[in-house]
Formats: C-alpha cells, structure tokens, sequence
C-alpha cells in the first residue's frame, strides 16, 4: 500500500469514528435540546355582562271606563230618533224615529270608540338591556412550533421556553420554569 492510500485510510477511519462518537454523544448527553421556532402567548377574550338602561318616552292608550260605549250608543239613539222624529210624517214617523234612533245609537257608538283610542296619555318608562364589555386577557400559556430531528412540531407550555426545549431518551421535557 503506498502512503497516500495508508493516509486516507487513516483519516477515512478517524472520519468515521468521529461521526460514530458524535452521534452517539448526541442519543447518551441529556442537553440535546430542540430548537425553538416560534411562541406565542395565548390569549382569551373575557365577556363581562352589564344592564344599559335609559329613560323613554311612550304613548299609551287611557283606560276605558265604559268598554262597550253604552253611553255613547244610547246618547246617538236618542239623537237619532228625536231627528228621526223630525223627518217623519204620519205612520212614517214612527219609522224615521226608530230608524234613527238605529242609525244614531251605531254612530254614538263609533264616536265614542275613536275618542276612546285617541285618548292617550304619555309616560317615561325605564328600557334596560344587557350589554357585554370585553376584553383580552393572558391565559398563562404559549404556544411553541419546534423543530427537534429535522420535524417541527407544536406543544402548549406553561411558560416561554426561550430558544429551544431540552430533550430526553428523544422525548420533550415540558417542566415549569
């Protein structure tokens, strides 16, 4: 063999046992670690209700007193059977007085329901609704994307893990800062 090829197969041995100890240094030492690419604080929006309430103003109907308008029924009788009086002669006047008395006690009727519907009074009434306030708050955990073996991965920590995660028998170790 001559000394260049006793030369390489020299280094060639040196180059390979070097790899060997190095990856073995790498599965036995404990603070091989993966590296970190990216943590993310996470967060949570928190809804808090409240009531809103504001005056308002609003039309309401009085109440009735005489709900089936007897008075003004009976008052538009007796007006329409005196005018029916009126119009009538002879045996016709009987007629025209109770046919007056017909039609006025149906239009004393409807007078007296449009005054009653348009007698309204105003009152301030309290309107109260729920209203939600909100706002983001830090839940305490991240959200870190590693790389450990040439794979990324993501795992949620309880606390930044800074630049990369220790790792041990080829597992994550996810202890508490």
């Amino acid at each position: 063999m001559t000394k260049p090829n006793i030369t390489g197969v020299v280094l060639g041995g040196l180059l390979v046992t070097g790899i060997a100890a190095y990856a073995g240094y790498q599965v036995m030492n404990p603070s091989i670690t993966a590296e970190v690419i990216d943590a993310k604080a996470l967060t949570r929006v928190v809804k808090t209700p409240r009531q809103e309430c504001h005056d308002q103003v609003v039309t309401e109907k009085k109440p009735v007193k005489d709900e089936h308008r007897i008075v003004g029924t009976v008052a538009g009788a007796v007006v329409g059977a005196v005018i029916g009086h009126q119009i009538g002669g002879g045996s016709g006047k009987d007629i025209a007085t109770v046919a007056g008395a017909a039609a006025g006690g149906y239009a004393g009727n409807k007078v007296q329901q449009k005054v009653q519907d348009n007698n309204t009074e105003q009152k301030v009434v309290q309107q109260c609704e729920t209203v939600y306030d909100s706002h983001t708050e830090a839940t305490g955990k991240y959200l870190v994307r590693y790389r450990l073996k040439g794979k990324e991965g993501e795992v949620k920590m309880d606390h930044d893990p800074g630049k990369s995660i220790p790792v041990k028998d080829g597992q994550l170790v996810l202890t508490s800062s």
